[in-house]
């Protein structure tokens, strides 16, 4: 039977893997499955069990449920604890692991429950959950009208989060919990200060977490991490300098060290996230990355480095790429790799004898991958046997599906600098004929384009349409001076040549090199496409080229002045401007796609979320308001109740009506 081309509602099959979770031995490992449901408009979190063995595990549901995470095996490995969220409910239960017993209810929590560790000496449970709605909503489970509400206090900077919602009144806070014992869980961090990214030390009497209690964080950025000793009436202790922005902590096997993921400069980005330890007895911190100068906390994960005796695993941004490297920390060398490829690592787990982590490519879904760990003489690296498939979901969900192999090429910029493309011809392309073809744009702009299963490719080639896309100056995966390139002119260190600059430049050469490469690009029809950051570059090409003959802008920011005290991330364009929109906002306009509206002459697609806090709705509203003053084709479509994230993790009926929208336009126009 021959295959067809990916469809709009085959979102449904986008099943994902994540969070592995090897049992102590190793033997077994836990994970979870979120799949998109098209009748229910919604999605479903499971929690499956494999083996680890060679060979294919035949991984099955562990426990039924659809809202079902994190789950976390006992240091013994006897029970497995969970997190079953309902209608604003979670709560976290056990159940042995040889599935022959009951499922226990240690406690229930209003609200969602982000992260969740057991004690060394399993009879408690550490989480980490958001306060809910108080003197404003009453509880998540049953809301007060807006009407109702009082009015909310906002006394910093930074106040909401995109999909999360208010934040200035709900901290995120740490618990602790008995196990075996009905008891309230006990509160942990105080006070009105995020606490979160929670590790136990290895004897369980203390609890370290990343928190910014100092005055001005909102501001500068800084955060630092605390440790609490678990006794009663316990202040936490501050070990860092308050000069960084730290996430994720590790404590090490033997308690000596806390390894944790910092940015050296939050206010001024882009910067290469780095792997450090610092050392509980002297103090001293040490960077243990700096010499790969890649990003070392890939964009879109929140796995701590993991500890394995004196190696750390971490995952490492390169080239399109995601791969595990490692890092001994009783030594000087530089970090090895230990998984690679052209693909994405996402997360793992390593105990005993194994190495598990979520693997995908540009034609395969997140699969979970496993591997041996071979002995070493000299114990200072680890060595890997031949990788094997635990999971084989690909096979099974898009069985009749043809997905197109992208090809990697290379543009060279107006100023002579290479710049790394892929490029995926229409599915079902004749010899000879030439098709339209779509520039897209990444967000970011510091996240890259590379190897792995991005749905989006895909429906446009199948629906007749060439696809070119690279990774333009600013994006990751590269040197850090190839991410910090379109900084401003202006800014006092390292400055660039601001966005639209050398980024446009190098997305038009992609493009140029397509139409010289590639006999199916039709050059006389060409579409952009980008969302976030790549919907501002969707908006400044079209406002800068008559190359294009229509233009998709999603979720864009259009105007960096207006964004820049409208956004969830108040700050983040500055970072990147190096002077306050207050001193100078021409710097903002200069470099913004709506300052050019009236150069822009092709039909352009507005689509964004009335929630987004990210870039918030009135983004769009300017572009749009302006288009349509100036006489100029532009339809503008808005998503209730949909965030930032639609096409991500928006609704699934959402994302479907969003594909088909995107196909229509460029259909009629190119």
């Amino acid at each position: 039977m021959s295959k067809r081309g990916f469809q709009a509602l085959d979102i449904g099959l986008l099943r994902r893997v994540v969070d592995p979770q090897l049992s102590p031995c190793g033997s077994q490992v836990v994970f979870g499955v979120i799949d998109p449901d098209l009748k229910i408009n919604d999605y479903r979190s499971s929690i499956w069990i494999s083996d680890t063995d060679l060979g294919e595990g035949r991984p099955t549901p562990f426990v039924d449920g659809n809202s079902l995470s994190l789950a976390r095996w006992s240091p013994d490995g006897t029970l497995l604890a969970f997190v079953d969220e309902s209608e604003g409910v979670s709560q976290i239960c056990t159940l042995p692991t040889k599935r022959s017993g009951e499922r226990i209810i240690v406690t229930t929590v209003v609200g969602k429950i982000s992260e969740l560790a057991w004690s060394p000496d399993g009879t408690r449970l550490a989480f980490v959950s958001r306060d809910t709605y108080t003197e404003q909503g009453g509880s998540s489970v049953q809301s007060l009208k807006a009407k109702d509400m009082p009015a909310r206090k906002i006394d910093r900077l930074r106040y909401r989060m995109n999909g999360v919602g208010w934040t200035s009144d709900r901290p995120s806070r740490i618990y602790v919990v008995e196990v075996y014992f009905s008891s309230q869980p006990r509160l942990l961090t105080e006070g009105p200060f995020d606490a979160q990214g929670l590790s136990w030390s290895p004897f369980g009497e203390k609890i370290c977490f990343i928190s910014a209690r100092h005055t001005g964080y909102d501001l500068d950025l800084c955060n630092d991490i605390w440790v609490m000793e678990l006794v009663e009436r316990a202040e936490p202790r501050l070990l860092t300098a308050t000069d960084k922005a730290y996430s994720l902590p590790s404590w090490s096997p033997d308690g000596s060290q806390i390894a944790y993921v910092y940015n050296p400069t939050p206010t001024e980005s882009p910067r290469h996230l780095q792997i450090g330890v610092i050392d509980l007895q002297s103090g001293v911190e040490r960077t243990l990355s700096a010499s790969l100068d890649r990003t070392c906390s890939p964009f879109g994960t929140s796995r701590p480095p993991l500890w394995r005796d004196k190696i750390l695993l971490f995952g490492v941004e390169d080239h399109g790429n995601v791969s595990l490297y490692q890092v001994n920390t009783a030594t000087d060398e530089v970090p090895r790799l230990v998984q690679g490829g052209d693909r994405w690592i996402s997360d793992w787990s390593c105990k005993g004898d194994k190495l598990v982590y979520v693997s995908s490519s540009a034609t395969a879904l997140d699969e979970l991958k496993g591997c041996l760990l071979l002995e070493t003489n000299d114990l200072n690296t680890l060595v890997v046997g031949p990788e094997y498939s635990i999971t084989s979901f690909s096979k099974s969900l898009l069985k009749g599906i043809e997905l197109i192999e992208p090809i990697r090429y290379l543009a060279t910029s107006k100023d002579g600098t290479e710049v790394e493309c892929w490029a995926i011809p229409p599915r079902g392309r004749v010899q000879g004929d030439t098709y339209p073809t779509l520039l897209n744009v990444h967000g970011g702009p510091f996240t890259q384009f590379g190897n792995h299963l991005f749905d989006e490719f895909q429906l446009q080639s199948a629906a007749g349409f060439g696809v070119v896309y690279c990774n333009p100056r600013g994006s990751s995966g590269y040197s850090e001076e190839w991410g910090r390139a379109i900084r401003w002119p202006e800014c006092e260190s390292d400055p660039g040549s601001g966005w639209g600059s050398v980024d446009f430049e190098d997305v038009m050469a992609c493009v140029d090199e397509a139409v010289a490469c590639f006999d199916w690009v039709d050059g006389t029809r060409l579409g952009v496409i980008g969302g976030s950051y790549g919907g501002y570059m969707a908006s400044w090409v079209v406002g800068h080229t008559d190359r294009f003959r229509a233009a998709c802008s999603e979720r864009a920011c259009n105007n960096l002045l207006t964004m820049e005290h409208s956004a969830d991330i108040s700050g983040f364009v500055r970072s990147y401007v190096g002077r306050n929109h207050l001193d100078d906002p021409d710097l903002y306009l200069r470099n913004s796609p709506v300052s050019f509206v009236k150069e822009i002459k092709s039909p352009v697609l507005i689509i964004h979320s009335e929630e987004d806090l990210r870039c918030p709705i009135n983004q769009a509203e300017e572009l749009y308001v302006a288009l349509k003053l100036l006489g100029q084709h532009v339809d503008m479509f808005r998503f209730p109740g949909e965030n930032h994230e639609l096409s991500r993790s928006g609704a699934p009926m959402h994302r479907v009506e969003r594909a088909g929208i995107i196909l229509s336009w460029f259909k009629e126009h190119l």
